[in-house]
């Protein structure tokens, strides 16, 4: 049966191939995203930002949460079982 499935399915194997690269891309933007040394490079980027009075507090204020929300998103939780 397994055969006989994968002999169907051939003329679709490029469409499916494209839907799983697609998906492990996905996949690795998201995990770049949240990753907590990522976004404290980003937090230390933005203090920066603030000490060169490049951005003012309202805007640093606003960028900063964005930031603590990233490291607190649920994915991240559930695929580190250290936090719980």
């Amino acid at each position: 049966m397994g055969l006989l499935k994968e002999l169907l399915l051939l003329p679709a194997a490029p469409v499916r191939g494209t839907f799983w690269v697609l998906g492990q891309v996905a996949a690795e933007a998201e995990r770049q995203y949240y990753d907590p040394a990522t976004v404290r490079r980003e937090l230390a980027v933005l203090e920066q930002q603030l000490m060169d009075s490049e951005l003012d507090e309202a805007e640093f204020d606003r960028r900063e949460d964005e930031l603590l929300d990233r490291l607190e998103h649920p994915t991240r939780a559930a695929a580190d079982p250290r936090r719980k």
